[in-house]
């Protein structure tokens, strides 16, 4: 007794590697030494030494784990008087006689309670530990894999969620870098199917949590830094969120992996095996059951995270991928209407990046979304053909006036407003745009006359825009030099592009960059014999820059090229008489050498 005392009572300091070993062994080989459990857990600590903190691992990990099935729960093991002391003595016991309840309890019932408060005082060092700004990576890679054996085998082999949960929570509020510990569970956990369902689920109510402290924030707007914390958290469940592999339709052998009951000892004989899946059957999820319904809570993870006050730079991430690694794997695509619809109303480069996902939910989903063709209307401002996302929302540009159905009007103001535009922005949009008119002319025969639109004499003025659907040609009084065009009309029936002509297309045969003047030229096609043109590809065109319109220059054949032609060969650079006074002759003494 007095050697256990001597030991508690030595510093931590004091100890050798060595030593700490042999607590270790000790603490294995018999219950006698189960007083160096506590010592060696005061070694589970950031500032210890990385060697120490293994060291210490290991053993305490070997001796849990076979203890594990026989710990009592964290409830009934901390509402227990005894289970927070150390085992006692029976010296202890005997000397202690005005305590008679503990003398009547049973001391295997204390002993597996106490052992029960120092695992989970383990857990919780080691979560210490995994988020510490002074742990290595290989430090924190050896601790989140203990904490992950924990998950499997504390639960009888079922997944225990728990624990799971705790190691999220202290990821997602940690001040380390999310991508460390995601890197170590994509690379190693999250290919087995528990693993991320059971992400999804602790997703969603740490969303939840954030939702209720949303609110609060939002009332108390002094609170600076629970808004700095809160948006910080929200990044750390988006990066979170976009790390796992998303559900599969039709999963593979490899997606149906369970992380839980995956080492079953193959030494048992096939009829226990039988026995402990029919006694486990009513509480273990199968694979099957969680690949049904993995795409339910993949759908609530996202739609509850969708709700949160997210920051610009988050949302600008979400708008541009959601299109692809989203929508497809949705249980209902429709529930997103709303983020989507809001988005595409803020305007800006947020509509821009929210065009995408709208055009899926349209298109494949049956959305119906009022003054769709107002709104892309308004986004065509010269800005845009230098956004980052450019080219995604031109290609969508084109799709969505595609439609043969579109009315006339519509599709002469879309028509006209990029022709306006083609006026103010770099030669890589004018291209784009002389393209995008190249192909509504192509499908909308009944525009074609905005090509050249000659004025003629007692035109009817009072034909209303309605009246402008017809095929036949729309006259206008004979006023030169006047366009009907107002492009900052919003409403597409009003803005007067049936009268007006593009004539800022003709315009751009004298620009001054060398492709677009060329180009240009390929409207001068008869476009209305459809049989003998084709559609030009936007995505040729819609990621153009200085840069690409230079290497196309660069790398063009030039059949004939411009030369100078003297009738004598020059003997000087300048002639006399481009200079008149001027004289270029060099003195003769200061002209030898």
């Amino acid at each position: 007794m007095a050697s256990i005392i001597s030991k508690m009572q030595k510093k931590k300091e004091n100890y050798t590697l060595k030593e700490l070993k042999s607590l270790g062994c000790d603490l294995l080989s018999s219950r006698a030494h189960i007083n160096n459990l506590p010592l060696l857990l005061s070694f589970i600590s950031p500032q210890s030494p990385p060697q120490f903190v293994v060291e210490a691992l290991l053993s305490l990990q070997s001796f849990f784990t076979p203890l594990l099935s026989q710990l009592p729960s964290s409830s009934s093991s901390s509402s227990h008087p005894s289970s927070t002391k150390r085992p006692r003595s029976e010296e202890e016991d005997n000397d202690d006689t005005t305590k008679t309840a503990e003398v009547d309890e049973d001391p295997e019932v204390v002993f597996k309670a106490w052992l029960r408060s120092n695992f989970d005082e383990f857990v919780k060092l080691l979560l210490d530990v995994l988020v510490s700004d002074q742990s290595e990576d290989t430090l924190r890679d050896i601790v989140l894999g203990t904490l992950m054996e924990f998950v499997k085998l504390l639960n009888a082999g079922r997944f225990h969620s728990s624990i799971y949960n705790r190691i999220l929570n202290a990821i997602i509020h940690s001040a380390v870098e999310t991508d460390v510990f995601l890197d170590i569970l994509n690379s190693k956990y999250f290919n087995y199917i528990d693993v991320r369902y059971f992400t999804y689920i602790s997703m969603e109510k740490f969303v939840k949590t954030l939702e209720a402290s949303a609110v609060s924030v939002e009332n108390n707007e002094t609170e600076n830094e629970s808004k700095d914390s809160m948006e910080l958290s929200i990044r750390k469940i988006y990066q979170v969120l976009s790390r796992i592999p998303p559900p599969q339709k039709q999963a593979e052998k490899s997606d149906h992996e369970m992380w839980s009951g995956s080492d079953e000892s193959s030494s048992e004989k096939p009829k226990e095996k039988k026995k402990k899946n029919k006694d486990q059957d009513s509480n273990l999820l199968s694979p099957t059951t969680i690949a049904k319904r993995m795409k339910l809570k993949f759908t609530k993870a996202w739609i509850s995270f969708l709700r949160l006050p997210l920051p610009l730079d988050v949302y600008k991430e979400v708008l541009a991928s959601i299109h692809q690694t989203v929508i497809p794997h949705l249980s209902n695509p429709a529930m997103l209407c709303d983020f989507l619809t809001k988005s595409y109303d803020i305007g800006g480069v947020v509509s821009v990046m929210a065009l995408s996902s709208l055009f899926i939910l349209m298109t494949e989903h049956g959305l119906e979304y009022p003054n769709f063709y107002e709104k892309l209307y308004a986004l065509l401002v010269p800005s845009v053909f230098v956004a980052k996302h450019r080219a995604r929302f031109l290609q969508l540009l084109d799709a969505c006036l595609r439609s043969s159905l579109l009315p006339a009007y519509l599709a002469a103001s879309f028509t006209k407003k990029l022709s306006r535009l083609s006026l103010s922005v770099p030669p890589s949009g004018s291209l784009v745009i002389t393209a995008l008119i190249y192909n509504l002319l192509r499908r909308h025969p009944t525009i074609n006359h905005l090509v050249h639109q000659e004025p003629v004499e007692n035109a009817n003025e009072a034909n209303s825009e309605a009246d402008e659907d017809s095929e036949s040609r729309p006259k206008t009084n004979k006023k030169l030099g006047i366009d009907y065009f107002n492009s900052q009309d919003t409403d597409l029936k009003k803005t007067g592009a049936m009268r007006s002509s593009l004539w800022e297309i003709d315009t751009l045969r004298h620009h001054y960059c060398p492709p677009v003047s060329r180009f240009v030229s390929s409207l001068e096609t008869d476009l209305t014999i459809r049989a003998k043109t084709t559609e030009m590809k936007i995505e040729d065109f819609s990621s153009g820059s200085y840069a690409t319109i230079f290497g196309d220059e660069i790398r063009r054949r030039v059949k004939q090229v411009p030369l100078a032609f003297y009738k004598a060969v020059p003997t000087s650079l300048f002639e006399d008489s481009d200079f008149p006074g001027w004289t270029f002759t060099i003195p003769q003494e200061e002209g030898k050498c």
